[in-house]
């Protein structure tokens, strides 16, 4: 990995702000490529903009594409030789560049992955369908109502979540729209006799999302929250982080929807025989009434 770093920075002349960012690297490169380039900043004792020019110096647009071209060195695969292979001068455009946004995104499933089977936190340590997972699983399927939070661009992946939940799960409600109605919708959950609230708050982090958790937690809710590093500017009891593909113009998110749906899974082993039922039951309403065209 140190190697990886040295050939990053090789031939280019550092200052002593740009040495200690390029040496906390060598130290902690697992960690940091899920950092922000505020998190790196404040590990490596520097300012945000030094972090950013760090990257541009090496020849990145940015910070999101430095981070990127960092990820094979840790998790392997194609690419994990030549991390130079990720520069904005490195490789052509077209069909090369639709090939990295693909590559990048295994990259992301890869590192979630390694996290899972390693036991690494912050799933681990625990075996199974590993511990945080499995055991926030079976919490979320004992409580009634779920309420499950996503505003702006995550309100998508709520909305995917919900879709699938409603089969296995009696009362799951999606809180997708802000203002008044979020906090009604988290009072009313609350009232209802439900304990935890699940959400999704993907980068860039609404304000109004923010709010709504720590609304949650003054009326008593524990929050779990997807969302794409561990280590986050808001509150939360659970944190469930997975690697999201940046791009200049929308963002690609594989790696949480990944996480959902095994948190989904989770649910449903928690509860075996409410979920045959539901799903029998869901599997006849759609065959009376036709929702489906037969193959």
């Amino acid at each position: 990995m140190t190697d990886g770093v040295e050939r990053l920075i090789e031939g280019r002349r550092l200052s002593p702000v740009q040495q200690r960012i390029a040496h906390y690297l060598s130290e902690n490169l697992p960690d940091a490529i899920f950092l922000s380039s505020v998190e790196l900043a404040e590990r490596a004792g520097v300012s945000q903009p030094s972090v950013t020019r760090f990257a541009m110096a090496l020849g990145f647009a940015g910070y999101p594409e430095f981070r990127h071209a960092l990820r094979p060195l840790v998790v392997g695969g194609e690419g994990a030789a030549d991390p130079l292979r990720s520069r904005p001068d490195g490789g052509s455009g077209g069909v090369h560049s639709l090939l990295e946004m693909i590559d990048r995104e295994i990259r992301n499933l890869t590192a979630v992955r390694e996290r899972l089977a390693g036991g690494a936190p912050p799933f681990g340590p625990a075996g199974g369908l590993p511990g945080r997972i499995q055991g926030l699983g079976t919490a979320l399927a004992a409580c009634e109502p779920l309420p499950v939070l996503g505003l702006r661009v995550s309100s998508g992946l709520v909305m995917t979540f919900a879709y699938y939940a409603r089969r296995i799960h009696p009362d799951v409600r999606p809180l997708v729209h802000g203002g008044s109605e979020l906090t009604d919708g988290l009072h009313a959950a609350r009232r209802a006799g439900s304990e935890w609230l699940l959400a999704v708050v993907l980068p860039r982090y609404p304000a109004e999302a923010v709010h709504a958790l720590e609304y949650a937690a003054k009326l008593g809710l524990r929050t779990a929250v997807i969302t794409d590093r561990a280590e986050v500017p808001f509150p939360a009891d659970v944190v469930l982080p997975a690697p999201v593909g940046e791009r200049p113009v929308c963002d690609s998110h594989a790696a949480p929807l990944t996480i959902a749906m095994l948190l989904l899974e989770a649910m449903a082993e928690a509860a075996p025989l409410r979920t045959r039922a539901r799903l029998e039951e869901h599997e006849r309403m759609t065959g009376q009434t036709g929702v489906f065209l037969q193959p």
